[in-house]
């Protein structure tokens, strides 16, 4: 009888809550290692879309050879990377030759053996640790340096116009911080951004830096909330080393108005607002509005307060010459205005899938504006990007990843809350520049689409990479793909050809269609990994910073 060889192998199967499944591959060092193809000049790989066989987007190489297989539904439309509380099975197996005599034949045997997996970031470090210094830092510091230098002049008393008005540098820190939130104001920004600096004859460099300040604005509303605290502690100190010239109401409503203040910016500190969102809104609001109706209270009292006979005597002249009144009348202005857009409108909520549904509503929108949306709108606010051919409708693309999100589907509602002011983001700053890389993953399609449908200063290029493409998002979302040129197009169906490179896919796609600039939407981890192989291509990109 001829003597066979015999071999035991354990194969250890994965599957992440994104939705990839995959095996692995014992005849590789590392089983999770993405082998490269055999290098032949002119051939690419063909990535087919998933909702037909008979059209293909050709792609330039790509190095990755996985074997497709399928696997329950993702959830988490916008990440294809598995997360540390995502995985399933929490070890590797590595291939290792044990020279094991076998009773049988004495052959060798082949076993996989367990190893510990090292652990993976958590979303929150790569926010907060895996960036750098980005720009968004670097204006948090120098608005932060300004603030403290004028404060440390004051104290030394060479600045004696800031000592005798520390409440008024307050108050000029949250009129700051109130600017770099006004959707109203940055849409008008943005706007003025890409009709003046959107202009050929305008230099890449120039649009980049204008890109990376607008996106990055948070810093300085970041960096004054900090500032009006310290000014309004100085003030306080000031206060009560004089507390003759002063009232003791002056004085307490002051410090509930620090206590409102130091609650709403530690409520927005990144862990607390990363992890308990819907507290941090709450907090942030309730307590800004009722920090400001203090304020004006303290602003009157502080006017009609008669040192001489500790009496309060108010005069319409007296508060207009303040110009603490003016600045916290502009905070007032630009709170409101918002609010005065809210309404209930009449919305039709679809669901291609279990995970995912599409809001439509009435009246089209310009392309790379968002809008938010809310069930209550005193309690919650929601920001979706809006998909729009710019004529009779506009729709959101929501993945059910929360409470909210998860409420459309189950129970869809016929009216919600609208803010009919849109805002500019990210998306919007697409028409400063001539050629664009628009990278999407899951869900995050949502927020380029518009450009597929309406004409653009921009020429686009996208990149989609999203799981069961068509089971999860629908017909719907697939027949607008399909409206723009194939040739500017790559879509890429996990479920179909394995999970890829988005980075280097996206740095060759760069390079192939010689854009001027990349923009992706992703996970934290996805959206670093990009935003770091295009900078050591030194192609300019941006993406979500994550900020507050």
């Amino acid at each position: 009888m001829e003597e066979r060889e015999s071999t035991e192998i354990k194969i250890a199967r994965f599957s992440s809550c994104r939705g990839v499944a995959f095996e692995i591959d014992p005849n590789r060092s590392n089983p999770f290692a993405i082998g490269s193809p055999t290098k032949q000049e002119g051939i690419g790989t063909w990535l087919w879309l998933p909702w037909t066989r008979n059209s293909s987007f050709k792609v330039l190489p790509q190095p990755h050879n996985i074997s497709p297989t399928r696997s329950r539904v993702s959830s988490h439309f916008c990440d294809i990377d598995i997360d540390a509380s995502d995985v399933e099975v929490e070890f590797i197996a590595e291939v290792q030759d044990i020279e094991k005599p076998d009773k049988a034949n004495g052959v060798k045997v082949q076993k996989l053996l367990p190893k510990t997996d090292p652990p993976r970031r958590s979303r929150l470090s790569i926010i907060l640790l895996d960036q750098g210094f980005t720009f968004y830092k670097g204006l948090f510091l120098v608005c932060m340096a300004l603030n403290v230098v004028a404060l440390a002049l004051s104290a030394a008393g060479y600045f004696p116009y800031a000592k005798t008005r520390a409440a008024l540098f307050s108050i000029g820190n949250i009129l700051a911080l109130t600017l770099c939130r006004s959707e109203a104001v940055l849409r008008v920004i943005f706007w003025l951004a890409v009709k003046i600096i959107g202009r050929p004859c305008v230099s890449l460099r120039i649009k980049t830096a204008t890109t990376s300040f607008l996106q990055s604005v948070g810093g300085i509303h970041s960096s004054c909330g900090v500032s009006s605290i310290a000014w309004l502690v100085y003030s306080l100190v000031l206060t009560l080393k004089n507390k003759d010239k002063t009232s003791p109401e002056i004085i307490g409503v002051a410090f509930i108005i620090l206590s409102l203040i130091l609650l709403s910016s530690l409520a927005a500190f990144p862990l607390v607002r990363h992890l308990h969102h819907n507290v941090f809104e709450r907090i942030h609001r309730f307590s800004g509005w009722m920090a400001l109706i203090l304020l004006w209270l303290f602003i009157l009292l502080s006017v009609s307060y008669e040192p001489n006979s500790h009496t309060y005597h108010l005069t319409i002249s007296k508060v207009v010459k303040k110009q603490e009144c003016w600045f916290t009348l502009a905070i007032t202005v630009l709170i409101i205005i918002p609010w005065l857009s809210v309404r209930k409108v009449q919305v039709s909520v679809s669901s291609p899938s279990s995970h995912t549904s599409i809001i439509k509503f009435e009246g089209g929108v310009e392309a790379g504006l968002l809008g938010r949306i809310s069930p209550s709108p005193l309690s919650e606010w929601h920001a979706f990007g809006i998909i729009s051919d710019g004529k009779k409708e506009h729709m959101m693309l929501a993945g059910a990843v929360g409470d909210f999100t998860k409420s459309l589907i189950s129970t869809p509602p016929k009216h919600l809350w609208v803010r009919s002011i849109h805002f500019a983001g990210l998306p919007y700053l697409v028409n400063l520049y001539k050629r664009v890389l628009l990278v999407a993953t899951g869900s995050g399609i949502c927020v380029f689409l518009s450009f597929l449908l309406q004409p653009s200063k921009a020429n686009v290029y996208l990149i989609w990479v999203a799981k069961d493409i068509e089971l999860n998002f629908g017909r719907e979302i697939i027949e607008l793909v399909n409206k723009y040129s194939k040739e500017k197009v790559i879509v890429h169906d996990t479920a179909i050809s394995g999970r890829p490179n988005v980075a280097e896919m996206s740095v060759n796609a760069a390079i192939m269609w010689n854009v001027e600039v990349v923009i992706v939407t992703s996970n934290p981890e996805g959206s670093r990994d990009v935003l770091r192989a295009c900078k050591r291509a030194k192609i300019p990109a941006f993406g979500p910073i994550w900020d507050s």
